[in-house]
C-alpha cells in the first residue's frame, strides 16, 4: 500500500452524482490522479465538466492559481469500465444505496484492482461489514462517509468493518488530512457517528409536538434563541425533506432492533404521505413561497403584572436565576417559606412537570407557573403551565418575565417596551429545551459507551457534520452532567418510557463529578 499521506495516488470514483463530484474535487485538489466512472452514459463526463467549473470558481476567488486549476483538471479523466480501475490505489464507491447492488459491485471492484488497492464505500446507512462480506479480501474494505457539499463539509467518517485491517483506516484518515478534512474514526454501527448522534434533535422535537406540548414554530424558536441552534428542528426537517428524514429515522430505529431512544413519530409518516415534505414541495411544517419561509410572530407581551411573586427554593440555582431575571422589575418578590394567598408562584423544575412539582411542594397548581432555568434567560424564556393554571396568573407570568431584563437594564422604559421573547407551553416533564438537549447528550453518551468512537471524535463529528453549537458531550458539560442526569431520571420516572433511561457513561461521570469527555482509563 502506498503512503496515502504523501505519495501521488491514483483514485477511482465510482458514481458521479452530487457526492461523487464533490469527492472527486477534493481528491484532485489533494494532488491525486482521479478516474471517474458511472454506468449512466455521459454522467462521468458531465461530472468532470462540473468539477472543472467549481475549480475555476476557486480561481476567481483567489484560492487557486490558473496553473493549479489546469493541473487539477488535467489529473482527472473519464473511464468507461470498472476494469480501468486496475492501476488504482483507492476506489471510492458512491453508487445507489442498495446493499445487494453494492455487494455485487465490490466483487467486481475486487476482481479489477490490485490486492493492495483500498476499496471504500460512501454509504451513509448500510453496514460496511455486510458490503464487504462478498469479497475474498474484506480486510481492505472500509467506509469513507462524506457529507454534502463535500468541499464545504470538512469532516469524513472513516468506518472500520468487522474485518477491516487497521492500516486501511489509517491510510484513509491520512488522505483526508491532505485535502483539509477532519477524519473521525467510527465502528461499523447503524448511522455511524453523525447520523446516529443526530437522532435526538428532530426525533424528540417530533415527540414533543405529538404530545401537544407546543406548536412546531414555538419549539423551533426555543431551540434557536435559547439553545443557540442555527435552525430549529422543524426548520431542519423542512430543509432536508421529510421524505429523506423520516426513512432515516425508521431505518436506524429498525437497525437497532427498535431501541426506544430512536423511536420515530407517527407525524413523520403522516406528513410524508400527505406530500408535506418541506421546501422542495413549498410546504412542510412551514409554508415556503419563492424560497421564503413562513414567519410566526411571538405572542404580544402581556400587560398584566402580578401583585407579588413567590419563587420556590427547591432548586436553588433555578431560584437564583429567576430572581435575577426579575431584579429591578418593580414586582415584589416574597421571601417567606410559603407564598401569600395572592402571589404568583414560580417553580423551576428539572425534568419534572409543573403539575407534579406544584403538588410535591404543596403549592397551589392554579397559581403555579414553571420557568425553565437550564439555559441563560437573556434571549428567550420558556414558561409552562399546569392544566389548571388560571389564565390571569399565566398572563401575569408572561408579562412579568417578558418585560423583565434582569440586572442589565431592568426596569427601564426600553426594557418595558421591547422585553424578552417568552414562549408559553403546556405541561411536560422536562419543558422543551431540557427534553431535547438531554436526549442529545444521552445519545452521545451511549455512542461513546458503545465504543463506536472516541469522545473527542464524537463532538468533532457533530459540530462539523451537523453544525450544532456544541458537541453532545460538551453540551452536557456546559449544562452540568448532574443536571442532565436529573432531567433524564425524572422524565424516565414520570413517563415510564425507556427512551429516557440514562446512559451508564452519563450516570458514572455525573456521580464522579468529571467531564463527559473523560475517556475510560
Amino acid at each position: 500500500m502506498k503512503n496515502f499521506a504523501a505519495e501521488r495516488l491514483v483514485v477511482g470514483i465510482a458514481g458521479t452524482g452530487a457526492m461523487g463530484r464533490g469527492i472527486a474535487q477534493v481528491i484532485a485538489q489533494a494532488g491525486c490522479e482521479v478516474l471517474l466512472y458511472d454506468v449512466r452514459e455521459g454522467a462521468a463526463a458531465k461530472a468532470l465538466d462540473y468539477v472543472a467549473g467549481m475549480l475555476a470558481r476557486l480561481v476567481e476567488k483567489g484560492r487557486l492559481t490558473p496553473a493549479q486549476q489546469a493541473a487539477m483538471v488535467a489529473s482527472m479523466r473519464v473511464v468507461d469500465d470498472v476494469a480501468a480501475f486496475a492501476p488504482c490505489d483507492l476506489v471510492v464507491e458512491v453508487i445507489v444505496e442498495n446493499l445487494a447492488v453494492k455487494r455485487d459491485f465490490f466483487v467486481k471492484l475486487e476482481a479489477a484492482t490490485r490486492e493492495d488497492c483500498v476499496l471504500a464505500t460512501n454509504t451513509s446507512s448500510l453496514s460496511v461489514t455486510a458490503i464487504a462480506a462478498g469479497c475474498a479480501r474484506p480486510g481492505r474494505v472500509a467506509g469513507y462517509h462524506f457529507f454534502n457539499p463535500v468541499p464545504l463539509m470538512r469532516v469524513v467518517e472513516v468506518v472500520a468493518g468487522v474485518r477491516t485491517v487497521p492500516a486501511v483506516c489509517d491510510a484513509l484518515a491520512a488522505l483526508a488530512r491532505r485535502y483539509g478534512h477532519q477524519a473521525v474514526r467510527a465502528a461499523d454501527t447503524p448511522g455511524f457517528i453523525v447520523n446516529h448522534a443526530g437522532r435526538g434533535y428532530g426525533t424528540e422535537a417530533l415527540k414533543i409536538l405529538q404530545e401537544g406540548v407546543a406548536e412546531f414554530h414555538v419549539i423551533d424558536r426555543i431551540m434557536t434563541d435559547a439553545a443557540g441552534f442555527r435552525l430549529g428542528p422543524f426548520e431542519l426537517l423542512d430543509l432536508t425533506g421529510m421524505d429523506v428524514s423520516h426513512p432515516v429515522m425508521e431505518s436506524i430505529y429498525r437497525q437497532y432492533y427498535e431501541e426506544p431512544r430512536y423511536r420515530p413519530s407517527v407525524i413523520g409518516q403522516q406528513r410524508t404521505d400527505a406530500g408535506l415534505l418541506g421546501r422542495k414541495t413549498g410546504a412542510g411544517f412551514y409554508r415556503h413561497d419563492e424560497g421564503k419561509q413562513e414567519v410566526f410572530a411571538d405572542a404580544a407581551l402581556r400587560a398584566q403584572r402580578p401583585a407579588s411573586i413567590w419563587i420556590s427554593r427547591a432548586n436553588p440555582a433555578g431560584h437564583a436565576a429567576a430572581a435575577a431575571c426579575l431584579a429591578g422589575s418593580g414586582i415584589p418578590i416574597e421571601n417567606g417559606a410559603t407564598p401569600s394567598a395572592a402571589a404568583l408562584i414560580i417553580v423551576t423544575p428539572l425534568g419534572t412537570d409543573a403539575t407534579g412539582t406544584a403538588l410535591d411542594e404543596g403549592l397551589d397548581p392554579a397559581r403555579t407557573v414553571a420557568l425553565d432555568t437550564l439555559l441563560p434567560l437573556s434571549k428567550r424564556r420558556t414558561l409552562m403551565t399546569t392544566p389548571v393554571t388560571l389564565p390571569s396568573f399565566r398572563d401575569a407570568a408572561h408579562g412579568a418575565f417578558g418585560a423583565a431584563q434582569g440586572a442589565s437594564g431592568a426596569g427601564s422604559d426600553a426594557a418595558a417596551s421591547t422585553g424578552v421573547p417568552v414562549s408559553v407551553i403546556r405541561d411536560s416533564a422536562g419543558f422543551v429545551a431540557q427534553r431535547i438537549l438531554a436526549t442529545i447528550v444521552n445519545i452521545g453518551c451511549d455512542i461513546v459507551q458503545q465504543r463506536i468512537c472516541t469522545p473527542g471524535d464524537l463532538d468533532l463529528a457533530v459540530t462539523l457534520g451537523l453544525s450544532y453549537p456544541r458537541g453532545p458531550l460538551a453540551f452536557g458539560d456546559a449544562l452540568g452532567p448532574a443536571s442532565i442526569l436529573t432531567i433524564l431520571t425524572n422524565i424516565h420516572r414520570l413517563t415510564g418510557d425507556p427512551r429516557y433511561r440514562p446512559s451508564p457513561w452519563l450516570t458514572r461521570r455525573a456521580r464522579l463529578g468529571v467531564s463527559l469527555l473523560t475517556p475510560d482509563t
